[in-house]
């Protein structure tokens, strides 16, 4: 890739412990997406899922906006054969592309009280950039440490066994770590897998016992402390240079991970903590009884 080459790399975050919607924030959130997405959102039955997905809509649709300087009534959302989400533009041709041609991609992840998004965009002037310079991706993940099965986690890690490499599991059942820093370093495994299948948009439907990754251990990942950047991974035993990963802390029951495809961060970044609104755009809230009533009903879900 070229030297002239600039990525700038976005990392957000939002913990739904910081929102408690009212019905007019609730109201200007869901006006901001599509019919469609409402549609889909309205069928999780805990309010909890609802929210998440909700901010994680609200985080694309920020990103985007903030990318290309439209406003937020113009940024349109499909799902590619895969389910993922992608930014549907228009040229003058009317001729539908994905956010390839705007030189940006992103990735959203959620679980438990958090939502994340991680996105690059090619900054490069337009005289500088060729197409095979927008040939980068990223993937993110991120994942609460917490194990809630029921069953022993050693019994856990053996139904788990063919998901995770020898060397993996090496490194989580060293024999001085107790049972919490082991069920870390499995999770902390399990979301960088996550976060590599997901910058391919395949979901779990590979061989994860051959994706092995090497975490970066100059240091103990901790909330106060910088990400880790050093981990490196091999599929099918052959290194993939390609690749760049960050390890974070997010709260101390949370790590989330990100993949970097063709690109390597000149600067490792923390995640950027958003609240309610950073993402809401009230000018463009819609004054229609139907999603008045649609936002009465979300508030009447009950918590998980």
């Amino acid at each position: 890739m070229s030297s002239k080459l600039q990525i700038k790399t976005t990392r957000w975050a939002f913990d739904l412990n910081t929102w408690s919607p009212t019905l007019t924030q609730l109201t200007q959130a869901v006006a901001a997406i599509q019919p469609e997405e409402r549609a889909r959102l309205l069928k999780f039955y805990f309010i909890n899922d609802f929210l998440s997905s909700l901010v994680g809509r609200l985080l694309m649709r920020k990103y985007v906006s903030q990318c290309s300087h439209l406003p937020y009534h113009e940024v349109q959302f499909a799902r590619d054969a895969r389910g993922k989400p992608y930014w549907v533009q228009t040229n003058n041709e009317d001729d539908q592309q994905t956010s390839q041609r705007h030189h940006l991609c992103f990735n959203v992840s959620h679980q438990g009280n958090f939502v994340i998004l991680a996105g690059m965009q090619n900054v490069s002037s337009s005289e500088s950039t060729h197409k095979d310079e927008d040939d980068f991706g990223i993937g993110c993940d991120v994942m609460k440490l917490e194990y809630a099965g029921g069953k022993d986690l050693k019994e856990f890690f053996r139904i788990m066994n063919r998901k995770f490499a020898d060397s993996e599991w090496r490194f989580i059942n060293q024999p001085h770590f107790n049972q919490q820093q082991q069920l870390k370093a499995f999770m902390r495994h399990w979301c960088l897998k996550e976060s590599y299948v997901k910058e391919l948009g395949v979901g779990i439907t590979i061989d994860l016992q051959k994706i092995a990754f090497t975490v970066d251990s100059s240091r103990e990942l901790l909330v106060e402390s910088p990400p880790l950047s050093g981990t490196t991974m091999k599929c099918n035993d052959v290194p993939m240079f390609n690749y760049y990963f960050e390890e974070h802390m997010l709260h101390p029951k949370y790590c989330a991970a990100i993949a970097f495809r063709n690109y390597k961060p000149e600067k490792v970044e923390n995640f950027t903590y958003l609240k309610i609104d950073e993402l809401l755009r009230p000018n463009e809230q819609a004054e229609s009884p139907n999603i008045v009533d649609y936002c009465r009903e979300v508030l009447r879900k009950p918590m998980k």
